[in-house]
């Protein structure tokens, strides 16, 4: 924070000047995958960043690319295959943003958090939520840098749920016995998704159907033979958050030791 001032009983505060956020570069370049390097450079500072909110028991909730912006509004052009003048930035260097919903972690914790594609499963089926609710929104975000997509395209629970099916598989029966009981009307006899019967329309049937499995959804927008990437977001992407990678253990994962290529 530089400063601050009253403006008409509205507190105002002055931050440094930034450049865009990850989402307005995606959008500028047509939704095209940033390129290998860039997601290892801007994964590692993100994943530093809430790594340092953990260790102050903050969890900042609303992570999404929209509040991750580049220091720099400088960029350049660049050519790929048959894409001309796709931007990228001069500097990969990050920094977080919108700290308004951040909430300590012995905090009275909100039923509802995060914004809806980056939204982690517990969260949905009311089972609770801590830090891996973040991680889960890093591996969303990653996901979205590497393929130019949302991940998750949706609006609606039960929808969202039958996605998340359709990419990692079912959802384990641990997590669906103990969903709380504004969730359960998401299930069928306490087990298994209440989908299609439950859809609220074909146009949603239609929408998950046509997802892949997430290690076909990555491989087809991204080349990377040895599997350290998938590797790493199927790690900050696992149903159960105790299974989730930490992020100061992601941080440590083969993916970011990685020499760079060039653009």
């Amino acid at each position: 924070m530089r400063n601050w001032f009253d403006y008409r009983n509205h507190i105002c505060i002055v931050f440094e000047k930034l450049g865009p956020s990850l989402y307005d570069f995606l959008r500028k370049n047509n939704y095209f995958p940033f390129p290998i390097d860039l997601v290892r450079e801007i994964g590692r500072q993100l994943l530093e960043s809430v790594a340092y909110m953990h260790e102050l028991h903050l969890i900042h909730t609303d992570l999404k690319p929209e509040n991750v912006l580049f220091v720099s509004s400088e960029y350049f052009k660049w050519s790929l295959q048959d894409r001309e003048g796709l931007r990228l930035p001069k500097s990969s260097a990050i920094k977080l943003i919108d700290f308004g919903s951040t909430t300590f972690e012995n905090q009275n914790h909100s039923s509802v958090v995060s914004t809806r594609h980056y939204r982690a499963p517990e969260v949905i089926l009311g089972l609770g939520w801590s830090y891996p609710c973040d991680i889960w929104s890093v591996g969303c975000i990653l996901a979205e840098l590497c393929t130019g997509e949302t991940l998750f395209q949706t609006h609606e629970n039960l929808e969202h749920l039958a996605m998340m099916e359709k990419v990692f598989g079912p959802l384990p029966q641990r997590m669906i016995k103990n969903v709380d009981r504004k969730s359960s009307k998401y299930f069928r006899h306490g087990s298994r998704l209440n989908w299609p019967e439950g859809a609220a329309s074909r146009e949603s049937i239609r929408a998950v159907r046509k997802l892949s499995q997430f290690k076909n959804l990555i491989l087809a927008h991204v080349d990377h033979p040895d599997g350290t990437l998938l590797d790493l977001l199927q790690g900050l992407l696992m149903y159960e958050p105790s299974q989730r990678f930490e992020a100061h253990e992601a941080l440590r994962h083969p993916f970011f030791r990685e020499a760079p290529r060039r653009f």
